[in-house]
């Protein structure tokens, strides 16, 4: 059997717009599973395992704040750690789409979740060749929020008949990592047209310049292309 799996993410709540969380970010990662990606696996434990972090699951965003278990690591420490995980992410035979929500233009918690359903319905019609090109598509998330997994279960039933979802457990899938991370990155990417990029951000990215070189440019590859 022919198998896709999609391993989503997401940054924000369904809560009223706030100046410290404006968007709600949906992040999907593609993984065709006749494509072997066990080595770039491998590589990313050794290297992972190297600096002391064995069965370690990256959480980009507390990692960027120095929060959790990263709290008494140094910038380049904590740079360190992201770019391990972001090569892994631009080394593997994956593709991704995002999707992103600005609050301010919603007023009510079921605005945003029709905004939602409207875009994540479109995607997979534009690409359902793509989609009916596998026996089954398991969708893999870990239910960290109630109103998402709603939405990605009425999407999935109404547009394919080949889905089912699963939930995961990030430190034993690394593209749900993966998918932690292109949500992160996409919401960097708003931050930075925004003029909103934190200090904690800047001490591990540098500079709004480097940061689109060094990570956005490059991750933008990996967009998803039927």
């Amino acid at each position: 059997m022919k198998e896709l799996s999609i391993f989503v993410d997401e940054s924000g709540d369904f809560g009223k717009y706030a100046s410290h969380s404006p968007y709600y970010i949906v992040s999907m990662v593609f993984h065709n599973q006749d494509i072997d990606i066990s080595s770039q696996i491998k590589i990313l434990d050794f290297e992972m395992e190297r600096l002391g972090y064995r069965n370690h699951a990256i959480h980009t965003e507390p990692l960027i704040r120095r929060e959790e278990c990263y709290r008494f690591l140094e910038p380049n420490e904590r740079r360190t750690l992201f770019s391990k995980l972001f090569y892994f992410v631009c080394k593997s035979d994956i593709r991704y789409k995002s999707f992103t929500f600005f609050k301010r233009k919603y007023s009510n918690e079921l605005e945003i979740e029709k905004k939602m359903i409207q875009e994540i319905s479109f995607f997979i019609r534009e690409n359902l060749v793509y989609f009916y090109e596998f026996d089954k598509v398991i969708l893999y998330y870990d239910n960290g929020q109630h109103e998402l997994n709603k939405i990605l279960k009425t999407v999935l039933e109404t547009e394919l008949t080949n889905c089912e979802i699963r939930k995961v457990l990030p430190k034993d899938y690394k593209l749900f990592q993966a998918a932690d991370m292109v949500c992160t990155l996409e919401l960097l990417k708003n931050k930075i047209e925004m003029s909103q990029l934190s200090r904690s951000e800047e001490l591990i990215f540098y500079s709004k310049r480097e940061l689109k070189k060094d990570f956005l440019k490059p991750i933008k590859k990996k967009e998803f292309k039927a």
